[in-house]
């Protein structure tokens, strides 16, 4: 059996695909244009990728493909009605980054709560040695307590940093952009409802027709000028015209992404022009990567690839190499 990886550098150097090993022949590459994929899969049984395309342009010529496995939850890349037409199964991963991801909604509040590039700026720029004060208070902010935490999107990364939330003491409200019934033990509330009392808003919805473009110049015009606004579900939630707009404007106080509507960032991006990192905060999409989450992340891809030939009734196997190509 041969399996192919398109684009390893999508899940990192430093994650071992070594378990792959105990189930055939592996042939891995950093990425892969349409072009390359198209040649590159042609006789493999097994597709691992995260962000390539695959849909007859890219695997027309691999006539024993079996199985593609996503190297991520979402698979908006994938064509499923000519997966489904030629036989083809595939399989997504769900659930591996929920810890990573609410971790790093915390580490980009604190960021910005905190003004904490401002206050690190001003010790290393010595501005601190023979200062006035043992304290400098030029830049305020506010605790967490008491504060009203407004999530869109309750799933489990949604209810892991509601937890969190509220063991710092934070009320929480959510919203379910597609209208799915409450949750018990979380109080839901109406879209408007949510932006005009929330102090934090963090998003954690996936992209859809609910929530593509959710966040914009009407949104924020409903939140309070105190708002700080993260987003770690999807960029095209929320319009980056409209927010830069909303910063520039003080229409909020804050926001930090790690996500945004063209990954790598577009050269015209209206988000670069906003240097002040006390107003704005932008990761490269990161959240989901801790060491921890991608390797739990493989440790899935490899069970499911084995579920999968065992429920086929083919036998796996024996160990085999992984050759790489840069």
């Amino acid at each position: 059996m041969k399996l192919i990886f398109l684009d390893t550098k999508s899940i990192g150097g430093d994650i071992s695909l070594s378990g792959f090993c105990s189930l055939g022949e592996v042939v891995s590459y950093p990425f892969s244009t349409r072009r390359e994929a198209l040649r590159r899969t042609a006789d493999a049984d097994v597709i691992i990728t995260n962000k390539v395309e695959i849909n007859e342009q890219t695997i027309g010529n691999a006539d024993h493909l079996k199985l593609v496995c996503v190297t991520a939850t979402g698979t908006n890349h994938l064509d499923k009605d000519y997966l489904k037409k030629r036989g083809i199964a595939w399989r997504n991963v769900a659930g591996y980054s929920t810890d990573s991801v609410a971790q790093h909604t915390f580490a980009m509040l604190f960021y910005l709560l905190e003004k904490l590039r401002f206050y690190d700026d001003y010790v290393k720029e010595e501005r601190y040695i023979d200062d006035q004060g043992f304290t400098h208070f030029t830049e305020t902010f506010h605790e967490i307590c008491g504060r009203t935490w407004g999530i869109i999107g309750l799933g489990n990364i949604g209810r892991r940093v509601a937890a969190a939330a509220q063991a710092f003491g934070a009320r929480v409200i959510y919203t379910s952009p597609s209208g799915n019934p409450p949750q018990e033990g979380y109080t839901q509330t109406d879209f408007d409802t949510l932006l005009r009392h929330s102090d934090i808003i963090s998003i954690h919805a996936p992209l859809n027709e609910y929530t593509e473009n959710l966040i914009n110049a009407d949104a924020f015009r409903r939140m309070k000028k105190s708002c700080i606004l993260l987003n770690l579900g999807r960029g095209p939630i929320v319009n980056e015209r409209d927010l830069c707009d909303a910063l520039e404007q003080d229409m909020i106080s804050a926001a930090g992404l790690d996500v945004l509507c063209t990954e790598p960032m577009a050269p015209d991006s209206p988000l670069r022009k906003i240097k002040d990192s006390r107003r704005l905060l932008i990761t490269p999409h990161i959240g989901w990567a801790s060491v921890e989450a991608r390797t739990r992340l493989i440790k899935i891809v490899q069970t499911q690839i084995e579920d999968y030939f065992q429920k086929a009734g083919e036998t796996m196997p024996d160990a085999a190499d992984i050759i790489i190509w840069n």
